[in-house]
This record gives structure tokens, C-alpha cells and sequence, in this order.
């Protein structure tokens, strides 16, 4: 099978998993035989809403890629995934995590391709700068970066290669999900991150802590760049100032996107994420 188009659909509010999509799909794209023959590279974007319906062809490839949220795909670009559909289409499901675990989220995401009639014939969990990364406590700074990249060009050529080694009138084979290996993490780390999160949660039940964005309003600008980069529409323009609880999905768009460093988001996580989750862990793939 050579695709005749590659639709990337993403939920990206930080633009790490959309990189990390792009980069996939552009190569899968590519015939690098005939560059100029190369697939069309098509991109729904879920970030904002969802996207008008649509069904994919089966002579297309689709990159459906998501953030992980706790080890789960975010509910909500589960919800914004509904109008897309395939025709047992092929599909490329990606994970991208900021270096703890994916968990469960690499399968959940599969499961609701093939519901939405997509074939999963190759799966990856790919690392991204975690959304509570700050300068104080870095948790994959900076990623994907160049190699990060260029893994993920890799593996988007090996799908292609896979895909045209499939003989003519045969649906290339899938792939079960739940077998993609998670890279390891040191015992003792990981122990002490489970004691913290066993404490966190201890102590939440007993005095319950709402965590937000905070503005520092002598900072604030009021330029409204924080409104139009939420996903969820937390926080309206000209009322920057505030975050809306109900509505906020913690995924620190509006912080990492302020230009004057208004916005800070404090939780407890975030250092014992950046003490105990500081190695660099490599994307892993499953063909």
C-alpha cells in the first residue's frame, strides 16, 4: 500500500504532541524515491474544538496523536475525536508523555480509533516537555528535541515501509497496543515518586486544594494571548486575570504561552516530577 494522502489529528495545547505528529507524518509521507510524488500532508487540529465531520478514505494513513494526561488519554480529545471516522483506515497511534509513564493511554487511544473505524498498524510513545516544566523544576525540557525529531522521522519512513510491504488486495496487519514496552525507570525514583503521590493524595482528602494558574497582574499585559491559546476557553479576553476552575484541564498552554512570564502554575508535582524523573527515557515504537 502507497498512501495516497496522511491526515495528522492531534490535541496539542503545548505544541509538543503536534511536533512530534508533523514529524511522524512527513516522513511517512515522503517517497523517497519520487520526492515530488510525496502524499499530501493533511492536519486536523482538536486543540481548539472539535473538527467538522469527516470520514478518512482507506487509501489514506492517519497520526493520531494525543498528550498523556495522568496515563490517560485527555477526555476531552477523546470527546473532539468523535466526528472524525475512518474506512478502516489505517493508523498510526501516538503517545506523547513527559517522561514518567504513558501507562494506559497508548491503548486507550487505540481502542478509540478502531471504535471510530481506524485500523491500528503501528503504535509509539514519544517524550515531550511536560506541561508543569518550569526553568526550577525541569521535567524533559526542551523535547522533542532534534533526536527526538528525528526518531520520530524514522519510525513515520519504517510505517511507510511497512505499509508498501503489504501485498496488493491485503489490509496491513495491526498491531496490539497494550504490547508497546514502557522504557524503564530506576526503582528507587520511582518509589519515592509513588510515597509522594500516596502523600498527595492522603492529604487532598483530608483538605482539598484547588490548583490553578496564578497572574501576576503587575506583570499582566491584558494582550489576550493566554485566552487564545486555551483549549477549553478558561480564561476570556479582557478578563485575563482569572481562570475559570470548571473549565481548566491544567495543561499549562497559558503559562508556557504568556510572553511577559505572567502566568505561573504552583503544584507540588512539579518538583517531585523533575527530582525523580530527571533521566532521559527514549521513545519506543511498535511496528
Amino acid at each position: 500500500m502507497t498512501p495516497a494522502s496522511v491526515y495528522t489529528l492531534f490535541f496539542s495545547p503545548t505544541g509538543t504532541t503536534a511536533r512530534t505528529a508533523d514529524a511522524i507524518a512527513a516522513a511517512l509521507a515522503r517517497d523517497t524515491a519520487q520526492p515530488a510524488v510525496s502524499a499530501p500532508v493533511r492536519r486536523i487540529d482538536l486543540t481548539h474544538g472539535a473538527a467538522a465531520p469527516v470520514t478518512l478514505p482507506p487509501d489514506a494513513v492517519a497520526v493520531i496523536a494525543v498528550p498523556v494526561y495522568g496515563g490517560h488519554v485527555p477526555p476531552l480529545a477523546a470527546e473532539r475525536m468523535k466526528q472524525v471516522r475512518g474506512t478502516q483506515t489505517p493508523a498510526v497511534i501516538v503517545a506523547v508523555y513527559g517522561n514518567r509513564a504513558f501507562e494506559k493511554a497508548p491503548a486507550e487511544l487505540a481502542a478509540l480509533a478502531a471504535a471510530q473505524g481506524f485500523r491500528p498498524v503501528a503504535a509509539g510513545a514519544f517524550i515531550g516537555e511536560h506541561s508543569y516544566s518550569l526553568p526550577a523544576t525541569p521535567i524533559a525540557a526542551g523535547r522533542p528535541d532534534a533526536d527526538d525529531l528525528a526518531r520520530a522521522a524514522a519510525f513515520g519512513a519504517a510505517v511507510r515501509q511497512k505499509l508498501a510491504s503489504t501485498k496488493a488486495g491485503e489490509a496491513p496487519a495491526t498491531v496490539d497496543v497494550r504490547r508497546l514496552k514502557a522504557p524503564a525507570t530506576p526503582l528507587w525514583p520511582l518509589l519515592r515518586f509513588i510515597v509522594f503521590a500516596l502523600s498527595y493524595l492522603r492529604r487532598q482528602k483530608r483538605h482539598p486544594v484547588v490548583y490553578l494558574p496564578a497572574v501576576n497582574a503587575d506583570l499582566c499585559t491584558h494582550c489576550g494571548r493566554c485566552a487564545a491559546v486555551c483549549p477549553t476557553e478558561a480564561i476570556r479576553r479582557g478578563d485575563e486575570l482569572h481562570t475559570d476552575p470548571d473549565r481548566c484541564i491544567r495543561c499549562c498552554a497559558c503559562v508556557k504561552g504568556c510572553p511577559v512570564g505572567a502566568r505561573t502554575f504552583d503544584t507540588p508535582f512539579a518538583a517531585a516530577l523533575a527530582r525523580n524523573f530527571g533521566k532521559r527515557k527514549p521513545p519506543v515504537t511498535l511496528l
